[in-house]
């Protein structure tokens, strides 16, 4: 549901989503707010109650472009089977969890807030939660469910030609994450909710760099295992907080305990330099 209906005839378009809408595995429809509206100046948006700055969107015209499409009233909607979604920077993250539920749902309706915001009773009365995609606020939330959409589609099955390359995804949970007796993942791919591990191609040796000796060897043991590491690694560096929410094995936590360590030092060595 958006005002801009055209801007998204760019990101529905291309790659793994037009593939997935081509081959009926998924189906995106765009509802141009104003077609609800009753007025002659198909208004949308009014001034807030008790001032402020900014415009308002209107109750009336999101329920009933949500209503025409049949949906369920939401004390009775089934939100694993059909779920109504605000856009709004004061919602819950997104997260790949929340599109791996959303990838089962069979219908899935996108509200693009903008403006100021949108009457709190859309929220309320309407919507079964409300999505942010990040710490920052954009114009309007069309970006944000562009966003949603692509990594939706993605998770549908058959919608990748290689469904083992989810596993491979940052933040991805496999449920065969690793080998009990060793902690080391039993696929290349899998990540268990750690971001993605590095990633190299040929040349071998391009300028003064070369591909690490490890991933070239044809050792897929040693290979899991160094794939493993440098996520945690990664992960470690770049977002810590994502080791809070996974389980680790006990190997999983020796490593952490490590590789925390040699960053400890490597940023110390950096401070000293600088």
């Amino acid at each position: 549901m958006t005002i801009f209906p055209e801007f998204f005839a760019g990101p529905l378009d291309f790659g793994i989503l037009r593939r997935a809408r081509a081959r009926g595995l998924v189906q995106v429809e765009t509802h141009d707010l104003r077609a609800f509206t009753t007025d002659k100046h198909h208004t949308v948006d009014d001034r807030p109650f008790g001032g402020g700055e900014g415009m308002v969107l209107k109750p009336e015209p999101l329920f009933a472009a949500v209503e025409a499409l049949g949906m369920a009233e939401k004390n009775v909607r089934d939100t694993a089977r059909e779920t109504v979604v605000l856009m709004s920077a004061s919602g819950t993250l997104f997260t790949q969890t929340v599109a791996a539920e959303f990838s089962k749902a069979d219908r899935i309706v996108l509200i693009c807030g903008r403006y100021e915001g949108v009457d709190e009773r859309v929220a309320e009365h309407l919507c079964d939660r409300e999505l942010s995609v990040g710490d920052f606020v954009l114009s309007g939330g069309e970006i944000a469910a562009a966003l949603i959409v692509d990594a939706v589609a993605r998770l549908v099955p058959g919608a990748l030609g290689n469904e083992a390359s989810q596993r491979q995804d940052s933040f991805s949970v496999s449920a065969n994450v690793r080998a009990v007796e060793t902690g080391v993942p039993d696929s290349t791919a899998d990540l268990g909710g750690l971001l993605d591990y590095p990633h190299y191609t040929r040349p071998a040796q391009f300028r003064e760099w070369s591909v690490p000796e490890v991933i070239a060897n044809g050792d897929h043991a040693k290979i899991r295992a160094w794939r493993r590491e440098q996520a945690m690694r990664k992960t470690i560096r770049n977002r810590p907080d994502l080791l809070e929410r996974i389980q680790l094995s006990a190997e999983d936590e020796r490593l952490v305990r490590k590789l925390k360590e040699e960053i400890a030092v490597e940023w110390r060595g950096h401070d000293e330099r600088s």
